[in-house]
């Protein structure tokens, strides 16, 4: 039995193996994942057709795959024994043998200049600098000169130490399992700097893709960002007063985000522009409601789509809501429930953003960004009372979407969410 690649969607041409999950020569049953492979969108997970046991691996972890390649087999329960792929005879271990403690007193240079060429070059070099290459021992016309006329500097001197075929670590560092004493000016050991690691990892697949569309995003549209805030004080009473019933009758939390789908709906069908975008030199308006909900996961942030989520009730915007976040958590989301979005809802605030400009999620026009809500004192008939405050954040496409649309919908927002019993009377 052939081990394939699941078959792509036609948007995704190719993807990375990114983890086997069993080796070669495991037993596997009928069903049981075997390997993942990733897309710039989803996780595929490639599963065993029948009972056996797993072949030789012909991609390895990291390798590109396309869609329905074979990457190895299973020989079914009862057959031949599966014999793993021949190795190359493993290499005689190495000897490891510890470096022994050695003091060195100066980097040699790599071939003893003669006295007759050296002077008239130390002639004209400061006394500092010449002290410093009679010390080491230095040719100084194999010394490159960054001064004026190309003189050799103090610096120039210290730089060709530093990096002499004949020394392996930098000047005046450690060098591991032995001891080295410098005697060279102790300012320069001083200034040498310290071992700092560094590690490269590859880009995951979606994390390049995510980074290729937020440069296409500000590379391709006129980016601007309206601000307002928004007294959250009415919704959190509502769902306080309202909370343990909606749990016990739809047996989920009733949460913020659902509030906020429902306004953005509502200002959407008063501002159809904002929910629209641009193809080519035309204005596609569309007549549903596709809402994008920015959900953070392991491998980078994707965004599930609420489909006509105007025909949506709290209820079912809070369970697919919590279904989208596991499924993301996983890497279990279908491509069918990535794509389509009219319009994104971005919820900074869960990490405690106060203040952001998130940015649009192509081919869409707009983006709304959700913050922290803080106790804020703010002004009421005429007095002070402290209320709990969020700031909101529209970005936009200003190509097709202008101030005053944009300004508009995020004030139907807000007054939608200061009072809330308006979605729920559709007024």
């Amino acid at each position: 039995m052939e081990i394939k690649v699941p078959r792509f969607p036609e948007s995704v041409a190719e993807g990375t193996l990114s983890r086997w999950h069993k080796k070669e020569c495991d037993a596997v049953k009928a069903g049981e994942k075997i390997a993942d492979v990733e897309t710039d969108k989803i996780v595929l997970e490639v599963t065993a057709e029948g009972d056996g046991v797993v072949g030789p691996q012909l991609v390895k972890e990291g390798g590109t795959v396309k869609s329905q390649q074979t990457i190895g087999s299973i020989v079914a329960a009862g057959a031949e024994p599966v014999v793993a792929a021949a190795a190359a005879p493993p290499e005689p271990a190495k000897k490891t043998v510890a470096p022994a403690v050695r003091k060195v007193v100066a980097p040699q240079a790599v071939s003893s200049p003669s006295p007759a060429r050296l002077t008239p070059l130390l002639d004209e070099l400061p006394p500092s600098v010449r002290r410093l290459v009679a010390e080491n021992k230095l040719d100084v016309s194999q010394i490159p000169g960054t001064g004026r006329g190309g003189q050799v500097t103090k610096t120039d001197v210290i730089r060709y130490i530093e990096h002499s075929p004949n020394v392996t670590k930098k000047f005046g560092e450690v060098e591991a399992a032995a001891e080295i004493e410098v005697t060279a000016p102790a300012r320069a050991a001083a200034a040498a700097p310290a071992s700092r690691p560094v590690q490269r990892v590859k880009m995951t697949r979606l994390r390049a893709r995510i980074a290729e569309r937020l440069v296409e995003a500000q590379k391709h549209a006129a980016i601007l960002t309206t601000f307002n805030e928004v007294n959250m004080q009415p919704v959190m009473s509502l769902r306080e007063r309202y909370k343990e019933k909606f749990e016990k009758s739809h047996g989920i939390k009733l949460g913020f985000m659902s509030f906020f789908v429902k306004a953005a709906i509502d200002a959407l069908t008063k501002y159809p522009l904002v929910n629209a975008s641009i193809d080519g030199d035309e204005i596609v308006y569309h007549g549903y409601y596709n809402i994008g909900m920015a959900v953070s996961s392991p491998r980078g942030l994707v965004v599930p789509v609420l489909n006509d989520a105007d025909q949506l009730s709290f209820a079912d915007i809070e369970k697919k809501i919590v279904d989208y976040g596991k499924r993301a958590h996983d890497g279990k989301l279908d491509m069918e429930e990535l794509t389509g979005g009219t319009f994104t809802i971005s919820n900074g605030g869960v990490f405690g953003s106060m203040l952001s400009t998130p940015i649009l999620n192509p081919p869409q026009s707009a983006i709304l960004g959700l913050h922290r809500i803080q106790d804020r004192p703010v002004a009421e008939y005429g007095q002070v009372v402290i209320r709990p405050m969020m700031y909101l954040a529209l970005s936009y496409d200003h190509r097709i979407i202008d101030g005053r649309e944009a300004v508009l919908f995020l004030v139907a927002v807000k007054d939608a969410i200061e009072d809330p019993t308006r979605l729920l009377l559709d007024l």
